[in-house]
């Protein structure tokens, strides 16, 4: 049995102020006996420049570099996953890292890049699981989990939990003044409960919060079992949501009798 958890907050450029506010998330999340705890993208540094160019970009940082470290010595025995802007030379990439028990533990890429992401970053390419002291994991960014292959490709190598940290923006054209009401809300969520449920793996769903420029995130960060339905949430508005689970008990339990790994038919499949 572990405890996981899921924040939405806001984060910027401000690199001082978002390890204050990631070191009293990471207090909290211990404090409650937190084993995994997931922040969101771009949580290290802040969201790309808005889409009307109004901000710098977010300072890029090297996953061997002082800043990784520095969340490595936060986390501790805790495995935390954080959104940063990743340097590898002249190349910028959107990436998550998960660190604990003093080490990088894995680093995913974003590969698929919506609206003029790809000018500000390089396309990571490929998706891959790795083994966690709380099972074996794999990460999503944000408009990754709109494509059901890249979960899929995470649960055929293994990932027990599934980690996706967002970005994820209300709609920015007759947008309600309720995120309740707002189709990107609905469709951010959807998403979380149909990746869950089509791969039965436990899901953690970070969010940015707050605004940035003209974008006003959604918040609702969560936790879904393998079934597809919510254990915990923060609703539309900042928090943490936190949720005790038995990892393999509850994949054991969806999958005894519709294994939807088990039952592909990738010979048919076109």
């Amino acid at each position: 049995m572990i405890k996981v958890a899921a924040v939405a907050e806001a984060f910027d450029r401000d690199l001082e102020q978002d390890f204050a506010r990631v070191e009293k998330l990471i207090g909290a999340a211990r404090a409650e006996g937190v084993h995994l705890l997931t922040l969101p993208e771009a949580a290290l540094g802040g969201y790309l420049a808005d889409l009307d160019g109004a901000a710098a970009p977010p300072p890029a940082l090297r996953v061997d570099g002082p800043e990784i470290a520095r969340l490595v010595g936060l986390a501790g025995d805790m495995v935390v996953c954080a959104g940063f802007c990743e340097a590898d030379g002249d190349r910028r990439f959107n990436s998550v890292v998960a660190v604990g028990g003093g080490r990088v533990l894995g680093v995913h890429r974003k590969v698929h890049q919506p609206l003029r992401e790809n000018a500000s970053y390089s396309s990571g390419s490929s998706f891959a699981a790795f083994d966690t002291p709380v099972g074996r994991i794999g990460m999503l960014i944000c408009y990754d989990k709109a494509f059901p292959e890249s979960a899929r490709s995470l649960a055929l190598d293994g990932a027990e939990i599934i980690v996706c940290v967002s970005a994820w923006p209300g709609s920015r054209t007759d947008a309600p003044a309720d995120l309740a009401d707002d189709r990107w809300t609905r469709r951010f969520d959807l998403f979380d409960r149909a990746r869950a449920l089509e791969n039965q793996v436990v899901w953690l769903s970070a969010n940015q919060s707050g605004t940035f420029g003209s974008l006003r995130f959604v918040c609702s960060a969560k936790i879904v079992d393998p079934g597809g339905d919510v254990l915990a949430t923060t609703g539309y508005a900042p928090g943490m949501a936190i949720a005790e689970v038995d990892v393999a008990r509850a994949l054991a339990t969806a999958r005894r009798s519709m294994g939807h790994l088990r039952d592909r038919r990738p010979e048919t499949y076109r």
